[in-house]
């Protein structure tokens, strides 16, 4: 079970980053990104950041591209904002839950439509 100061980071670190991709990435070339969740190492130098994409298949491969080439200056400003010992080092993932719940919800709607409903005897 994590702490109540890890939940605290997670929170705020998942805040703040998603504002900084708001603010310097432009939506055109990325589509718009948002921030799912922060993963933090235990000692708090490490951050996995899941991110998701709304746009085209070329919009989140470049909006993932410009993550990680943009890793330096996007944690650079994250360490302006955020008053940490340490500023943990960010690796960007695709996180395709959200994706992937939808396909599921719409494939229980499916099964619903073809089943109809109960009939009462």
């Amino acid at each position: 079970m994590a702490s109540h100061r890890m939940l605290r980071v997670r929170e705020l670190l998942k805040r703040e980053i998603g504002e900084i991709l708001r603010r310097e990435l432009p939506v055109e070339q990325a589509g718009l990104i948002t921030v799912n969740d922060v993963d933090l190492s235990g000692d708090l130098r490490n951050a996995k950041v899941f991110v998701g994409f709304l746009g085209s298949a070329e919009q989140q491969r470049t909006g993932l591209a410009l993550l990680r080439k943009n890793r330096a200056r996007i944690q650079n400003l994250m360490a302006k904002s955020v008053f940490l010992k340490y500023i943990p080092r960010l690796h960007f993932v695709m996180d395709d839950s959200v994706v992937r719940g939808n396909r599921v919800l719409a494939i229980l709607a499916e099964l619903e439509k073809t089943s109809g409903p109960p009939s009462e005897e």
